[in-house]
This record gives structure tokens, sequence and C-alpha cells, in this order.
């Protein structure tokens, strides 16, 4: 099996979130083997952002990690655990909210696929991109 950032290069939906987690600096997290679970936005939830939006996080390094690591759960979190809990603590130092009443969703974000394995952890897809509650986005 690839680690988390090689699964995700290998999917190809995942070309903006990459593009992200290299420009903050953030691929040795994912490449670590610590185990952890990522929420992933495709490339149709970035898409969802103004481009405009994407350009100033690129260049705000301490917001973009901050956003980037609110998608990041420590543990092995999969599909059978998530109905199991109604909120998870994230890297980036706030809890996601998981209710699974009606399918999955982690705050407003649908859950497409569920548990992609990796050899670092797991990967959910996600249809939105998260925002800590105390991150201002323009």
């Amino acid at each position: 099996m690839a680690d988390l950032v090689e699964t995700a290069t290998q999917a190809e939906s995942f070309k903006t979130l990459l593009t992200l987690v290299e420009a903050a600096g953030l691929v040795d997290v994912l490449k670590n083997p610590e185990i952890k679970t990522v929420f992933a936005p495709t490339d149709e939830a970035f898409a969802k952002i103004p481009a405009t939006t994407i350009a100033s996080l690129m260049e705000d390094t301490a917001k973009l990690k901050r956003i980037l690591l609110y998608h990041v759960v420590s543990g092995d979190v999969r599909s059978d655990d998530l109905i199991q809990i109604n909120e998870a603590p994230t890297f980036e130092g706030s809890v996601l909210a998981i209710d699974s009443s009606d399918g999955v969703k982690v705050n407003d974000a649908n859950v497409l696929k569920q548990d992609i394995l990796t050899d670092n952890g797991v990967i959910h897809v996600i249809d939105t991109v998260l925002m800590p509650a105390l991150v201002a986005v323009e």
C-alpha cells in the first residue's frame, strides 16, 4: 500500500488539495508513519471557493495550515467508527461535528466515499472544504 499522499496522488481527484498541502509545507505531516484520518475535499469541493481566495490562502501559509489541519484527525477512524461518534478532534485544535443520521456528514460536508486505506491512515472523500470557526476567508 501507499501512504496518504501517494494514495491521494494516485486518485487524481485531489490535485488542489495536494497543491495546497505542498504550499503549506504539510507533506511531511501526511507522510509520517503516525496513523491519521484525512477528510479529503475533492477538486470539485475546492472549485466552490473563489480562485482569488485560494490564491490568497497560498500566500497566508499560517491560515492555510490551519484550514488543512482541520481536515486531519488522529488515529484510524473508519466508517464503522464514524457512525458511533458525533465529534472528532482535529490536528488544527478544533472539533469536527460528525452526523450519521442520513448518510455521513462532517460539519456541512457530505462524505462521498469512505475507508480508502493507506499505510499510515485512512481517507474519507468529502464534497466541501471544511473551515475552522475562527478562520475568516474572503
